[in-house]
């Protein structure tokens, strides 16, 4: 297995608030879309993947219109 550090964003929807929610974390996983999967099993959701030339990858899920990006970077 692979091992990354993710970070995850879910920007704020209120109105006036640019903040965002921002979690880190070490993972182990074979597949960063896997992992996200995962996270967001049972949720209508549509992703966009890119994959980056130092070897990270990005992934952005739109999770029933509220949009969170996952930053995997290898360790």
């Amino acid at each position: 297995m692979k091992e990354y550090e993710v970070i995850r964003e879910i920007p704020n929807q209120c109105s006036g608030n640019q903040m965002r929610d921002v979690f880190f974390a070490e993972v182990a996983c074979e597949s960063p879309m896997d992992y996200v999967k995962a996270q967001v099993a049972g949720k209508d959701v549509t992703f966009t993947e890119e994959e980056l030339a130092d070897g990270s990858v990005r992934i952005i899920a739109d999770v029933e219109g509220l949009i969170h990006r996952y930053s995997f970077t290898p360790l």
